[in-house]
């Protein structure tokens, strides 16, 4: 007796997630929203393959070290390493490299797709996710960074969101001086102190000063490392932080006052840096002395004015600091980003799966990015940009009831009553197409009447067409409204009066059929 094969168990790599045709209704009808609001503002769509020369994409792999870690790769015939892209700005600044003497500059343009990253998955965090960007190629000065932030903000709206978002913007150019006047110099230090600034705000000035000093004890119980910075050091950012924030705004009264000397108490170092056991130190600290240091700056002082100019055009385009403000804790990719950035938050609160209330958080976001095309051309070209995450903001819309995640509208379905009278049912399935109608003939095996109307159902079907041999004597057909006949069977509870009364069904001439169904459906 020979052994039944093996079954392959059906099961979806992690990471991964299928769609069903609501989700992509919906989220179709989000992205022509988005896309609306892009070419309103002039830009143009491009589309660049899934699979770029992993060279493309480089050292701008957001935060990490490893050149080539967390993409998926395969080595092409000719030995050529090709990657599954990992965002859409890489492929595009290839793009624009490639095609430089023929396309305008500035450049606009717009794409969607889907990207890839080879990392450990987990709850919201997938490996294969679709984004949607916009760029622009060749234009220098901060009115490009300005505009990406009020389209973000036009986007939100158009979906809905308004009163519920805020696109907030910083600049590397500040982060930058404020380090270099902390004197901080170590790589790994810079990346430990930005991360910290990027918890600003969930942690505040304290959870923040935390962790630029010497770690902290998180949520879980978990041992959170610190930057290691010394006290001064410490409060230079920390003042930074506060004085970036409008006054009504601040977390922290000690930092109110730009002439107050701060008395600041703090556990003094041991010689080899470890924390004290208990020795205090008060340490004057003036405010004032501080942006005087930040200001020395020519890193700083750029990035002030660019914060500036983009803050006045927003204004004078009628966006308050309710819909784009200035945030000194936005911090984004640490390698890829040399001026403005910014960032799409949704301010509504969500339950995380702790049940806790929390902010829902971003959505999207990006900045100015001088430095990636130059990769491929000797001359320094400008670029700017922001991506929406697709899928969370999605579920984001979701949420708030903006998303309308609903079940599209089925095909009419001919019901097949006899076996030897398919050609006459596919005749009508035919002109019901072209009249432009959604239809079908039911090809399942089964005769049984009940179970082909259980198909149509399940398919979301708003009508089904009945000709048994009663009806094709009489030339007749008879029209069951799916729609109609749930509403009406709610109110029958005997089944006996539903088989009898045949809610929702009428019968019409048969060359009625087509501009019986169009009516039926535009009532519908």
């Amino acid at each position: 007796m020979s052994e039944k094969p093996k079954l392959i168990t059906p099961r979806l790599p992690r990471g991964f997630e299928d769609r069903t045709p609501g989700e992509i209704a919906a989220v179709g009808a989000m992205i022509d929203k988005i896309k609306a609001v892009y070419e309103r503002y002039g830009f143009d769509p491009v589309e660049t393959p899934l699979f770029e020369y992993t060279e493309t994409l480089g050292k701008f792999l957001p935060d990490t070290d490893r050149p080539n870690a967390g993409v998926f790769s395969l080595q092409d015939d000719d030995e050529q390493w090709m990657s599954l892209r990992y965002d859409l700005t890489a492929p595009l600044a290839r793009f624009f490299a490639e095609n430089f003497e023929t396309l305008p500059k500035p450049y606009r343009s717009y794409r969607q797709g889907y990207v890839f990253r080879n990392e450990k998955p987990g709850p919201g965090r997938f490996r294969q996710f679709m984004q949607f960007d916009a760029d622009t190629v060749g234009a220098s000065g901060p009115e490009a960074d300005a505009e990406m932030c009020m389209m973000m903000a036009d986007v939100m709206d158009a979906l809905g969101l308004a009163g519920k978002y805020v696109v907030k913007v910083n600049n590397r150019k500040v982060l930058d001086g404020v380090l270099a006047a902390t004197g901080i110099t170590s790589d790994a230090q810079k990346l430990n102190v930005l991360r910290a600034i990027d918890k600003f705000d969930r942690l505040g000035l304290e959870g923040v000063e935390a962790l630029l000093r010497h770690g902290r004890i998180d949520e879980s119980g978990a041992r959170m490392p610190g930057a290691g910075l010394g006290a001064v050091q410490a409060r230079y950012i920390l003042s930074y932080l506060n004085s970036m924030v409008p006054a009504g705004q601040r977390l922290d009264p000690r930092y109110e006052d730009r002439d107050l000397v701060l008395h600041a108490y703090v556990v003094q170092d041991g010689p080899d840096g470890t924390p004290g056991e208990g020795g205090h130190k008060d340490e004057p600290f003036t405010l004032g002395k501080v942006q005087d240091d930040f200001a020395a700056n020519e890193n700083f002082r750029q990035g002030v004015s660019e914060l500036q100019t983009i803050e006045l055009l927003a204004r004078a385009a009628g966006y308050g600091d309710d819909k784009i403000k200035i945030d000194p804790s936005v911090v984004r990719g640490l390698e890829y980003y040399t001026g403005p950035v910014f960032e799409i938050e949704l301010t509504f609160k969500v339950q995380n799966e702790k049940g806790q209330d929390v902010v829902f958080g971003s959505v999207g976001g990006g900045g100015r990015y001088d430095g990636l095309v130059s990769r491929f051309r000797r001359e320094p070209v400008p670029a700017t940009g922001f991506s929406i995450g697709v899928s969370r903001l999605a579920n984001a819309l979701k949420l708030t009831g903006n998303l309308g995640a609903t079940e599209p509208v089925g095909p009419v379905v001919v019901l097949v009553m006899d076996k030897d009278q398919t050609a006459r049912y596919q005749a009508m399935v035919s002109e019901l197409r072209q009249a432009g109608i959604r239809a079908e003939m039911f090809l399942g095996s089964t005769k049984n009447f009940g179970k082909q109307v259980a198909y149509a159902d399940k398919r979301n079907s708003p009508i089904v067409i009945i000709e048994g041999s009663q009806e094709r004597e009489q030339g007749i057909l008879q029209v069951k409204d799916l729609i109609a006949g749930k509403q009406a069977a709610q109110a029958i509870t005997d089944n006996a009066e539903w088989k009898a009364a045949r809610p929702g069904q009428f019968e019409i001439k048969r060359e009625e059929l087509v501009s019986a169904v169009q009516k039926l459906l535009s009532e519908q």
